[in-house]
């Protein structure tokens, strides 16, 4: 829409409050109300006033003015609020200079957008995110200076089996816990719901279904998009999600590993390039790739040391990389092999279909970071044209401690993830789409607030271990 036509709209729907969104580096949504008599066509140019400097990553406190401006493609009505509300994403301006904000995760994946036109590779980069998630009944966690401690409830943990009171059983088993039907998938109605909710706030859904965990890990597929498109519905998909399990008594974590002994929460990428109007991924060579995404795959795994810190961005993100639980540690590609950290899915032979799919992201990243940073790599290794190496068509956690020697492996932390990027983010500051500022102020957060936190609290398991040593 245009601003005109999202005034008209907000007439037609009785709207009587305007929310405007954005997103703070690390990933968490923000937004800002005002009554529908604040917002006219010159707000799409002028604004709404912010204070940056509270915001994660941002501003420092003497250059805190900033500029909120609403996108106008992005409005919808709200299905949680009582009063009726227009929603739309927000830019960040500076209100001096009147540029965009470097640090506004949204305006790094817009530049990615740009540098892709730029180079005249493609001119589309689309993005499908699969971002699984778990539903919980109740969550306890806490931690201070002489305790810590989480406790999970879901009534279908597999943990709850001997539950003296309310126990019906059909729990799904650690790691069986894909596609089944109810009653031991209790959440078939929930989702339902979710999916429904998502549709009326634009986004289409392709499918839902339980995943493989226990404790009700779920997944529900949103159609692919452009990479600021993808990223704003990524953002409302872990809205909606959350809030309508919260409507109805649940919790909802995007946490990659919340559960200890099984499958973890990944945000596998699909990803595909096109020019006038034509897939560039589609060809003649392995798994009916073209040469071009070869060397894109080429570039995601050259570099995927590195986007580890930016793809799967936290402490926890580490305990869902390991080996035996279908994570894709190994940095090999495949076609149709899940245990790869490249997949070329085979269910359509249409080259349009024709894609690949990055593994090891998980849906603690910021989608408008981690989308932009998984485009830059990939064009490198189109622009550099880097060769991916020989497809690796076996299993590999059935591979000998010989042969697995010879394949790269994620790093197994995020402090070694963040060394990773240090070492290796050239490829990102091209056409200034990330900055030496941003690389240099993102390890700086996560090592201060994330990886040296974590490294410095006692872990509960510690006392199991160790207080009789």
């Amino acid at each position: 829409m245009t601003p005109s036509q999202v005034l008209d709209f907000a007439r037609q729907k009785g709207v009587r409050q305007v929310d405007i969104r954005f997103t703070d580096l690390p990933g968490l949504a923000h937004h800002i109300s005002y009554p529908i008599s604040q917002l006219s066509e010159a707000s799409f140019e002028e604004g709404f006033g912010i204070d940056g400097s509270s915001i994660r990553g941002w501003a420092a406190i003497n250059e805190s003015d900033m500029l909120l401006i609403p996108d106008p493609a992005t409005a919808y009505i709200d299905p949680f609020f009582d009063v009726p509300t227009l929603c739309m994403a927000g830019d960040i301006q500076d209100p001096i200079t009147r540029q965009r904000y470097d640090r506004d995760p949204r305006w790094i994946a817009r530049k990615a957008e740009l540098y892709l036109l730029n180079t005249g590779v493609a001119d589309a980069a689309f993005f499908g995110a699969e971002a699984e998630f778990f539903i919980f009944d109740n969550i306890r966690f806490d931690q201070n200076a002489q305790s810590g401690f989480y406790f999970i409830d879901a009534d279908e943990g597999r943990w709850n089996s001997a539950r003296e009171q309310n126990n019906l059983g059909y729990r799904p088993r650690y790691k069986e816990g894909y596609f089944p039907l109810p009653p031991t998938d209790h959440y078939q109605n929930l989702r339902a719901e979710m999916a429904e909710c998502l549709q009326s706030v634009g986004l289409e859904v392709e499918c839902h279904h339980h995943e493989v965990a226990t404790g009700g890990q779920a997944e529900i597929d949103i159609r692919y998009d452009t990479i600021v498109r993808a990223a704003d519905g990524m953002m409302l998909f872990k809205y909606v999600v959350r809030n309508v399990a919260y409507r109805r008594g649940k919790t909802v974590t995007f946490m990659p590993k919340p559960l200890f002994g099984d499958n973890g929460s990944g945000m596998h990428c699909h990803q595909s390039l096109w020019k006038n109007g034509r897939p560039l991924f589609a060809g003649d060579g392995y798994a009916g790739l073209s040469q071009l995404a070869l060397w894109y795959i080429g570039g995601l795994l050259h570099h995927a040391r590195a986007l580890s810190a930016i793809i799967a961005p936290t402490t926890n993100s580490y305990k869902r990389l390991v080996p035996g639980y279908e994570a894709p540690v190994n940095l090999a590609y495949s076609r149709r092999n899940r245990s790869a950290a490249i997949r070329i899915p085979m269910y359509s032979p249409n080259p349009k279909a024709r894609r690949i799919e990055f593994r090891p992201p998980d849906p603690s990243a910021n989608p408008y970071l981690a989308f932009a940073a998984m485009l830059m790599a990939g064009l490198d290794g189109i622009l550099n044209r880097i060769d991916p190496g020989e497809p690796l068509d076996k299993d590999i956690y059935d591979l000998s401690p010989e042969e697995l020697r010879g394949v790269p492996a994620m790093p197994a932390s995020l402090d070694e993830a963040l060394q990773c990027l240090e070492q290796d983010h050239e490829f990102l500051l091209r056409g200034d789409v990330f900055t030496e500022e941003l690389i240099e102020t993102w390890i700086n957060y996560k090592q201060k607030n994330e990886a040296d936190a974590v490294r410095l609290r006692p872990h509960p398991y510690e006392f199991a271990l160790y207080y009789d040593i």
